[in-house]
């Protein structure tokens, strides 16, 4: 299953692909969307080209996004929330499935702990996937989002799997 993992920005938006295979991850390709300091619709508008791009280029069968949390500026929050929106829309007009997590869901899925700094997050993505060097930190931030929808999944199969093994003794 290939998933792509986004991590929303109003000036740089992280993308990170990843193949889950059985119980094995592999990477594909991440990287960042830049949309510069233009007019702000004018960035919306690059950030929802720049993700349907990346969605017809990689082909992602689900697709998973970070939250927004509430900045100390509300503007700032207010901004990020519609660079978000501006991804989910380039994800929907394409009919993707797509699963959103809070930062520190994604946090304690990859590194273990909520409240991780964006350094372990970017060591242990490049750990896991077994990358030769540290990824840019928006796009291992993605990658981390991926991972956490893949970690999710195959929790969830495996609950389905006990009850279905649960069901089938006691009947």
């Amino acid at each position: 299953m290939r998933i792509l993992g986004i991590d929303p920005g109003s000036r740089i938006t992280g993308f990170g692909i990843i193949e889950r295979e059985g119980n094995r991850l592999r990477y594909v390709e991440s990287g960042c969307i830049r949309v510069g300091d233009g007019d702000f619709p004018g960035r919306l508008k690059a950030i929802f080209e720049g993700i349907s791009d990346v969605v017809r280029i990689y082909a992602p069968e689900q697709v998973a996004i970070e939250q927004v949390f509430m900045h100390r500026n509300p503007d700032s929050a207010l901004k990020l929330g519609q660079a978000r929106g501006a991804a989910i829309c380039a994800v929907m007009m394409l009919n993707l499935p797509l699963s959103e997590y809070s930062p520190a869901e994604i946090k304690k899925a990859t590194v273990g702990r909520g409240n991780a700094a964006k350094e372990q997050v970017q060591h242990m993505v490049a750990a896991l996937l077994k990358l030769p060097g540290i990824p840019q930190a928006d796009a291992a931030d993605a990658l981390a989002v991926a991972m956490c929808h893949s970690h999710v999944g195959q929790t969830l199969q495996q609950i389905g799997a006990a009850r279905g093994a649960k069901r089938g003794r006691y009947r």
